[in-house]
């Protein structure tokens, strides 16, 4: 299982590409691979023979076998067949899933071997027959009401994997000529089961994971956005002259809020092991939503670009995430979020932090509103932030005086452009 990102410690095989025992060239894709980030295309590293080892379904840690490539002729080494005892997904507590491991800031992180024994399922009406199985497996078999006994397992050593539950459940569906679903609620009615993507329980867990470890306090203040109004109808001239796309609000305050982490580096950084890490580079996040999931990609050195190429990388990430052409590297080494919903007329919400990082700043909708200007009542553009911070790196002065430097920037939008 290939490192496909710096944060990434399993995989999950969606699909192969590549056929069984058929040969295969050097950047041929071998396989679809769900990680933390993204689902990737596997590529082969240098050309032979494809023999697969793993299944689709299956979940393995960075390093542990999935296939061979073989020079022709030659036969798979008898001492890296898989193990008998294959790792285990995620064994959820109490309904809430572990928590995902910490991301290391670019540096990648050795692959930790799974040591853990292979859980052992009774299935009923096998007599006494032990079936080896995944978490995710029997808690699936189980909402479909299908027994274990009845499943063959295609994982290593026949341990039952997701994929053979779904295929089981697909067959029940076939032969009843209905849908396989929890039995209705005389109150509810019939409920659909919907299982999430590999992303969207890396989102579930890491939010968890943010609200139950993070001793998170927020900061919420109105900017005055009027300057930044007459600035970015200015921008839309030039842009009209240069046939490119005019920077948006939301550019205007990336570039504020990367100028504001350079002066104030705790905010740029991580609590981690009971010391401040502080990062040199300033990578903003851009939260992003899809109909399946909210991603974040990164935009790197965002304190060094001009509110331009801010707005073209910005763009152009957005447009990865929609076409589903992200790849994991775009995903990674985030030192700073910003979660912006004005443009569906939301006024202000509080974000949940993207840990490991130390903040992330939540933007309201632009909007004209009564204010007192100059000693008088006045209708001026403004717009609500809500900045959320780990209070083990940023303290109540720390986080105050960040906020105010980006309000600072954005009523002064020309310091901006410089």
């Amino acid at each position: 299982m290939p490192r496909l990102s710096d944060s990434m410690e399993q995989g999950t095989i969606v699909r192969w590409i590549a056929k069984d025992r058929e040969p295969v060239q050097r950047g041929d894709p071998l396989a679809e691979i769900e990680t933390d980030k993204a689902s990737v295309v596997y590529e082969a590293d240098h050309g032979g023979v494809l023999e697969r080892v793993a299944s689709e379904g299956d979940t393995l840690p960075v390093g542990a076998l999935i296939a061979h490539l073989l020079e022709e002729g030659e036969q798979a080494p008898s001492d890296a067949a898989p193990r008998e005892h294959a790792p285990r997904e995620p064994e959820p507590r109490d309904g809430r899933e572990p928590p995902e491991p910490e991301p290391r800031d670019g540096r990648e992180t050795p692959a930790v071997e799974a040591q853990e024994h292979e859980e052992q399922e009774q299935a009923r009406g096998d007599g006494g027959a032990r079936r080896r199985s995944s978490p995710l497996a029997r808690r699936l078999a189980s909402e479909a009401g299908i027994a274990l006994s009845q499943i063959q397992g295609s994982g290593p050593g026949g341990r039952i994997v997701k994929a053979d539950v779904q295929q089981a459940m697909q067959r029940a569906q076939e032969d009843e000529g209905g849908r396989v679903a929890p039995r209705p609620s005389p109150i509810k009615g019939e409920a659909e089961t919907v299982q999430l993507t590999r992303t969207q329980e890396l989102i579930a867990r890491r939010m968890a994971e943010a609200k139950a470890t993070i001793p998170e306090f927020t900061l919420q203040s109105e900017v005055d956005m009027e300057a930044a109004v007459a600035v970015r109808d200015q921008l839309k001239v030039i842009a009209q002259e240069r046939a490119t796309a005019a920077p948006s609000f939301n550019d205007l305050i990336v570039k504020a809020c990367a100028l504001a982490l350079r002066r104030h580096p705790k905010a740029n950084g991580t609590y981690r092991d009971g010391a401040f890490h502080l990062h040199s580079a300033v990578n903003i996040g851009i939260a992003v939503a899809t109909a399946e999931a909210l991603l974040v990609p990164v935009i790197r050195d965002a304190d060094r670009l001009s509110i331009w190429e801010i707005a073209s990388e910005s763009r152009r990430l957005a447009g990865a995430v929609r076409d589903r052409s992200i790849t994991p590297p775009q995903l990674s080494g985030g030192t700073f979020s910003v979660s912006n919903l004005g443009m569906y007329g939301v006024e202000a919400f509080t974000a949940v932090i993207n840990p490991p990082q130390a903040a992330i700043l939540a933007v309201g909708a632009v909007s004209q509103r009564a204010v007192v200007h100059d000693g008088e009542l006045a209708a001026r553009h403004g717009m609500t932030v809500t900045l959320s911070c780990d209070h083990r790196i940023l303290y109540g002065a720390d986080a105050a005086e960040f906020l105010g430097f980006i309000k600072d920037l954005l009523a002064q939008p020309l310091r901006l452009l410089v």
